[in-house]
């Protein structure tokens, strides 16, 4: 574990002042822009109008920053591989693990960033926010779960190849789907039968309805009473982050032999 945590703070350590601030100014300009531009449209299928609408799909941004958190990570990967840096990661007489286990957590972390950002820009635009901190540490938990899981995919993916452009052609038909075949940006209840199919398979839609249980001030209203139980929510979450780990771990070991 200390040499994950080694590894964790190398990484971070590694963040310049550009890339800091595009964590930074990314899901700001998710919620101002996609949010004050979609509410007019969307906000018709919310309770309480478009005025509810920021509160609504700043669960999804979270997810969509997640996502995207995760495949940057996937892509830092990659680019290690190809320049030959994971080679002196793997003689240096440290746990191979640790050295998957570090790459996740500054995924996670930088996605649990991105996720504070979202919730406050939300706060500042009209969004409620729970006055229930235990909840907002379950919050921070479905986040770091979602974010494991996907970067346990990116990961996978990013130690089988070794084409750029083929890890992100994979990654693209992933992206968007898992955005748009949930309920994070509409109701689930609004959604066709089979779209609603796709969306209760989609970890997605678990991590943007448990925020909105966990997190949001009345956020059953919100998706018209059709939110996932709550228990539902973290089991889902639980088992896409198991699956996604393992994918990594298995991808992971294949590639450094």
């Amino acid at each position: 574990m200390n040499a994950a945590i080694t590894l964790w703070n190398k990484q971070m350590s590694k963040l310049s002042g550009e890339e800091t601030f595009g964590l930074l100014i990314q899901p700001i300009l998710w919620v101002v822009l996609f949010g004050v531009g979609m509410k007019g449209v969307m906000g018709s299928a919310v309770p309480g109008g478009d005025d509810f609408y920021i509160a609504f799909m700043a669960p999804g941004i979270v997810a969509l920053s997640a996502l995207g958190g995760a495949i940057a990570g996937g892509s830092v990967w990659l680019d290690e591989r190809m320049r030959g840096i994971v080679k002196e990661y793997l003689v240096a007489p440290i746990p191979r693990l640790s050295i998957l286990l570090g790459n996740t957590f500054t995924i996670v972390t930088k996605s649990l960033f991105q996720a504070i950002v979202i919730f406050v820009i939300g706060v500042l635009m009209g969004a409620q926010i729970a006055n229930n901190p235990p909840g907002w540490v379950g919050g921070i938990l479905l986040v770091a779960g979602y974010s494991i899981g996907f970067a346990g995919i990116a990961l996978a993916l990013a130690s089988k190849t070794n084409d750029p452009g083929a890890y992100h052609a994979v990654i693209f038909l992933l992206n968007l789907p898992l955005l748009f075949l949930s309920n994070a940006l509409y109701p689930l209840s609004s959604l066709p039968q089979w779209m609603q199919i796709g969306a209760r398979i989609n970890p997605t839609s678990y991590v943007v309805d448990g925020l909105r249980q966990l997190v949001l001030t009345n956020g059953n209203g919100l998706a018209s009473g059709e939110l996932l139980p709550l228990w539902q929510c973290a089991v889902a979450i639980i088992l896409f982050a198991t699956l996604g780990m393992w994918l990594a771990y298995v991808a992971f070991r294949s590639a450094i032999r």
